[in-house]
């Protein structure tokens, strides 16, 4: 089996998802290459893992001052050097399409009538599950953006549809505490940032953010530019994170028992909407902006546990490679069953939905247009 990835990659969650999928199904010895879109060439980073990656314009978002700009969105995107790319792309080599939201591959696939299968955390959305603040146009974007044959949609919880758990990168080193705060708000203006955070001099943070070239130390904040390594250590190591409202983080976060400040991007349905699941759930606080009084009750406040995920990522890879992949009950359950909530979370799900994993009826991964 040969199978084409195709990545957005505007943002890293994305990536640090298809990482893990890389290593899973490099260890399962299938042939996989790499497309990502969404982003310039140049601006990639980290990417030994995907070999002789390839990288097309796509389309892409643009985020100014913690708000999703739908002008510049609309502008900034060229619909026909992404048609050019739809129809340059041959599938002819490859069994399956498998694809994270990006939108290049997935209409590759749906011309050349290719099997494809959606993985994302944007999928989820299109099943019934919590939502705040999306509109008809939301609906259409997270349908159409990058349809496929079949979409499997990835959340903290399943909601009683066929959704599966989030994909994070093993522990490899110690979880600790050493009482600081890990700060990533990549959408927001770094000086908006440092004005919030400086206030709090007892607290030590560690703010990573693209406008900072060289790691240094400004008062109570070490600033430090865009490292994986760097960033995964100080995750393990700290007390809480602040994000943005997407999903990778917040997942990596929970998932190593992090308490999470979250402020989503505004605008930005999905992030509206995770932040509204996490509180809901007793996994996050939230801010509508960078608010100080907001930051204080967060940092006197306790965590709610730790959320126990297996290797998504090697599951999920060992069923594509199956290739019976109209049949995913078995995974559904099979990794739900080994997902550990804190008891707190444990009691406010049953409350709201049902028990963790209901009973073992007939799940079906519904194809999409």
């Amino acid at each position: 089996m040969k199978i084409l990835y195709g990545v957005q990659g505007t943002g890293n969650g994305h990536i640090s998802r298809a990482r893990e999928m890389a290593r899973a199904f490099s260890l399962l010895e299938v042939e996989v290459d790499y497309l990502f879109t969404g982003r310039e060439q140049t601006q990639y980073f980290d990417m030994a893992e995907f070999g002789d990656y390839q990288t097309r314009a796509g389309l892409t978002f643009v985020t100014e001052n913690g708000q999703l700009n739908q002008w510049k969105t609309l502008t900034h995107n060229q619909p026909r050097t992404f048609l050019r790319d739809v129809n340059a792309l041959d599938l002819t080599r490859y069994d399956l399409v498998l694809n994270d939201f990006e939108p290049v591959s997935a209409w590759a696939a749906r011309r050349q009538n290719v099997h494809s299968i959606g993985l994302s955390h944007q999928n989820a959305f299109l099943q019934d599950i919590p939502k705040q603040g999306q509109s008809s146009l939301d609906k259409l974007i997270t349908r159409f953006f990058a349809p496929a044959a079949q979409q499997v949609g990835l959340h903290w919880y399943h909601f009683n549809q066929f959704i599966l758990p989030p994909i994070v990168p093993p522990s490899v080193q110690p979880i600790t505490n050493d009482g600081s705060v890990l700060v990533y708000l990549p959408f927001e203006n770094l000086s908006a940032v440092l004005d919030l955070l400086t206030r709090f001099t007892q607290v030590h943070f560690f703010c990573f953010h693209p406008e900072v070239e060289q790691d240094h130390e400004y008062e109570n904040v070490s600033l430090r530019k865009l490292n994986r390594a760097a960033f995964h250590h100080q995750m393990h190591c700290c007390h809480g994170v602040i994000a943005n409202g997407g999903f990778e983080l917040p997942s990596e976060a929970i998932s190593l028992g992090k308490k999470l400040l979250l402020k989503p991007l505004h605008g930005q349905y999905e992030q509206q909407s995770n932040v509204m699941t996490l509180e809901i759930m007793g996994l996050a606080q939230s801010m509508s902006y960078l608010d100080p009084s907001a930051l204080r009750g967060w940092l006197d406040s306790e965590g709610a546990g730790r959320v126990h995920l297996p290797d998504v990522a090697m599951l999920i890879a060992g069923w594509i490679a199956e290739g019976d992949w109209h049949k995913g009950e078995a995974l559904w359950h099979r990794l739900w069953e080994q997902v550990e909530f804190p008891e707190v979370v444990e009691e406010a799900l049953v409350e709201l939905y049902s028990p963790k994993v209901p009973s073992r009826r007939k799940l079906s991964i519904s194809p999409t247009c």
